[in-house]
Order: structure tokens, then sequence, then C-alpha cells
């Protein structure tokens, strides 16, 4: 009877591990690289050389994780990179772009448009893409439009990643970017989102 109960369970948890993965394009690809697609975020503006979030996550992943992160890029702009991101033969690619659009006063629906197309090409190429959500004060409509985008595009979503990090000051290097212990703690919250689908 035993034995019953833990094959039943075994089968119950296979099935929604493949259920949760299967809405995920591309889980099981050839791709080699996870790639780190952003703005200045990513490039790990205002903390030392090595103190990136791409650089923390390659910590807590056990591998390189290749840095595209440009400084005051935004989301309209970044599509003219997509060769380059390509080009690094991705497994996966995260995606951080808005808020240079948002402190612009540009339209969001062209930023999360934007996104759109580099989901698409990601995922078109074989890759899992990954947005990644930027959560800054104001920018909820961003979160909830990124959020839609992800679910009908079947990308990873990484919500808020400056959330509790934007207004407190021991985790900033000036009124907008983190500092290294901030980036530490982006890096913690993309690697729990995308941990369950990185081989």
């Amino acid at each position: 009877m035993k034995n019953w109960i833990l094959v039943l369970l075994v089968a119950v948890c296979a099935y929604y591990f493949m259920r949760d993965t299967a809405e995920i394009k591309n889980v099981h690809n050839p791709g080699t690289a996870i790639v780190a697609f952003g703005d200045s975020l990513t490039a790990g503006y205002g903390a030392p050389k090595g103190s990136a979030y791409p650089d923390f996550l390659a910590q807590l992943l056990g591998r390189e994780v290749v840095n595209l992160g440009l400084s005051g890029e935004t989301a309209e702009q970044a599509p003219a990179r997509l060769p380059e991101v390509l080009a690094q033969n991705p497994y996966m690619v995260l995606i951080e772009f808005g808020g240079n659009d948002y402190m612009r006063n540009m339209r969001m629906e062209d930023a999360v448009a934007a996104v759109g197309q580099i989901v698409d090409a990601v995922q078109q190429a074989g890759a899992i893409a990954v947005v990644v959500d930027i959560g800054g004060p104001g920018m909820g409509h961003y979160t909830r439009a990124y959020k839609q985008l992800a679910q009908e595009k079947q990308a990873v979503f990484v919500p808020g990643i400056l959330k509790g990090i934007f207004n407190k000051k021991k985790y900033k290097a000036d009124m907008v970017h983190p500092n290294a212990a901030g980036y530490k703690i982006v890096a913690e919250r993309v690697h729990k989102a995308i941990k369950p689908y990185v081989k």
C-alpha cells in the first residue's frame, strides 16, 4: 500500500513539473549561453567592476553569465543589438528594459512592444526568453504589462527586481542605481525565477 502511495506522489509531482515547464517555450534547447541583455541595471552602473547582478548570478548558478548591459539604452533602441545577443548561442536571455523609457516619459506601449519583439527573436532562435521587470516607483503599469506579455508569449517572468531596494540608501549607489549589495539582491531574485529552467 505504501509503495502505491509513493508511486502516486512521484507521478503527481512529475505531472506538475512537466505542466509548469511546458508553459515556457524552449525549455529543452541546445543553446549554451545565459545572456543578460539590458540597460544600466544589467551593466552594473554604480557598483565596482565584477559587482553587476549578472556577476552575482553567475556565482549562484556556478556558470558564466554573459553581460550585454548598456547604460542609457531604451527598450526601443535595444532590438538593434539583437544580432550580438543571438551570436552568443543563447540557452536563455534575460531581458531587462524600460527604466530609461519611463524616465524619459516615452510611451510605455512602445517599450512593451519592443520587449515583445526581443522576446519573439529570442524564442525564434530557440532560446528561453526571460522578461525582467524593474518594479521601480511609479512603474506598476510596466509590471502589469510585462507580466501579461510573458504569459502570452510563454516566457519566464521576474517581478520587481528593485522592490524594497529603490527606497533604501544602504542598497543604493545613487538616486536610481543599486550598489553591490543591491545588485546581489537583484541576482537572488532573478536566480529564484530562472532556477527551475536552467540546465
